[in-house]
């Protein structure tokens, strides 16, 4: 895929993706341009990834891909600095509440994708739901899946979907991280240390993560298989039930996808 690649937008989810395309050789780093406003952001990037930096969307713009990378509020300026002009390159966005029809709108007649990455993206283990608008016909589509693969699994949804991924995946790394903190807590009232109690927590979630994924069983079965009669397991889980923890989870994906659509208005 030797094409120019220009990306608007240097931040954390920017460059999480800029650093995957670089390493996996989708682009040449000379093949890419990223426009960023802060000086010492664009310094950065220029050294990390030899790629050319600079503070005019047009030179990112005018390239065979672009990807927006910027913060949702930013679009309305970069809509109207290219109002009127013919772009055809295949747009793809990872901006929050910005609707395919308003990226059609600034881009009219270009290929569009919408995509919602989360944060465990910056390792290369995280999940992007995408959206294709009228224009992006099936190459677009695995052009698009093929950059965003770069910093994990892609699934392909309907736009109308994509709020209910912001509150599950987008959203989800925030709960996960409560779950970890909480179960490292409950290790260190029981007596472990701080440091012993944090990384078994890690790996237990990380590892039961793996498993469920590789053995493609369902996470109720595997709860089943670790659940002895009067043992241990299941005198935790009676708690968890006792305290809502399953109804407080799916409150949470429902609140957050509530929230997402607001800001999409």
């Amino acid at each position: 895929m030797a094409k120019q690649f220009g990306m608007i937008g240097g931040g954390m989810m920017g460059e999480a993706l800029l650093s995957r395309l670089v390493a996996q050789n989708v682009f040449e780093p000379s093949a890419i341009v990223v426009s960023e406003p802060n000086r010492s952001r664009q310094e950065f990037l220029a050294k990390q990834y030899q790629i050319q930096v600079t503070d005019q969307n047009r030179q990112a713009i005018d390239s065979d891909v672009i990807l927006l990378a910027i913060k949702p509020q930013v679009f309305p300026q970069i809509a109207q600095e290219f109002a009127g002009e013919k772009i055809s390159a295949l747009v793809i966005s990872i901006l929050a509440g910005t609707s395919i029809a308003q990226l059609e709108a600034a881009f009219p007649g270009a290929p569009v994708i919408r995509a919602m990455p989360n944060t465990p993206a910056a390792v290369g283990a995280g999940i992007t739901a995408i959206a294709a608008g009228q224009h992006a016909q099936p190459h677009h589509i695995e052009q698009a899946k093929k950059i965003l693969g770069t910093v994990g699994e892609v699934v392909e949804v309907p736009e109308s979907m994509l709020d209910a991924v912001t509150g599950l995946s987008g959203s989800g790394p925030g709960y996960i991280a409560i779950v970890i903190e909480a179960l490292a807590d409950g290790g260190v009232a029981a007596g472990l240390p701080r440091a012993i109690a944090l990384k078994l927590a890690i790996q237990t979630v990380k590892g039961t993560a793996q498993l469920l994924q590789e053995s493609q069983i369902h996470p109720g079965e595997l709860k089943d298989r670790v659940t002895s009669p009067g043992g241990t397991t299941i005198a935790g889980i009676g708690e968890l039930e006792k305290s809502g923890v399953r109804s407080a989870f799916i409150q949470a994906v429902k609140a957050a996808v509530q929230r997402s659509k607001e800001l999409g208005q």
